[in-house]
């Protein structure tokens, strides 16, 4: 028996700590005021979330037997995840888009950037092109980037989380410091999720239709779920 493989996180552990942090967040954007302790705290706990969706769908691309059915699976859901983003939020149909097309276009970007026949400059343009492609996505271009860099450097922990705190401290801490200032402190939550990485054992955890399926449902189910309650149920 290979022991490494029975200690540390699978990646269905992961996707569990990643589900119950989504639904903190977003039902705190809803329950708990702006400006306090508790919504520090709890948006913290949410900033788990996002990245490890973002390394779960690098990893995918080095799993899957099928990267072309893995894109048509991320986009089918971001469509289907589309509305009940936008509802939940309060926002246009148009004004933005959920983080499901995020993934979509950073597993994009990554498949496009092995892709060791086609030319740098082309490559280069692609991962542009899916950046300003996920702008208005929740996490946008910071997640494509995450994306990227967790595939490019994967098997090499501690450029991964380099490449990771980087991104995520000049991106996206420092800009919420400046225009937010004490309000944004929860974005250093994006921190917490490096142990949990670090602890990761590269293997699946149990494999079931349930488990493949589960969580491109709850995603936009929890959503509407959320959308239900906050508006119609206790409006």
């Amino acid at each position: 028996m290979n022991l490494q493989h029975t200690k540390g996180l699978n990646t269905n552990v992961l996707k569990v700590i990643a589900i119950v942090a989504m639904v903190v967040d977003h039902t705190a954007i809803w329950l708990v005021p702006d400006e306090n302790t508790l919504h520090i705290i709890l948006h913290a706990f949410g900033r788990l979330a996002a990245p490890i969706m973002c390394y779960l769908i690098a990893e995918g691309y080095f799993y899957t037997s099928n990267v072309n059915k893995y894109i048509k699976r991320l986009f089918i859901f971001a469509l289907i995840s589309h509305f009940p983003f936008v509802m939940f939020l309060g926002l246009e149909w148009w004004q933005a888009t959920s983080v499901i097309w995020t993934l979509l276009m950073g597993l994009i970007a990554l498949a496009v950037s092995q892709k060791t026949n086609i030319s740098i400059v082309i490559r280069i343009g692609v991962i542009i092109l899916c950046c300003l492609l996920a702008y208005t996505a929740d996490w946008n271009y910071i997640g494509v980037l995450w994306i990227l860099f967790f595939g490019i450097f994967r098997g090499r922990f501690k450029l991964q989380m380099l490449s990771y705190g980087l991104i995520g401290g000049i991106l996206y801490i420092i800009p919420g410091l400046y225009n937010l200032g004490y309000e944004s402190i929860f974005r250093f939550g994006i921190l917490l999720v490096i142990p949990l990485f670090a602890l990761y054992n590269g293997t699946h955890g149990r494999k079931s239709k349930l488990i493949k399926w589960g969580f491109y449902i709850f995603y936009p189910l929890h959503l509407f779920l959320l959308y239900l309650f906050r508006y119609i149920i206790f409006d």
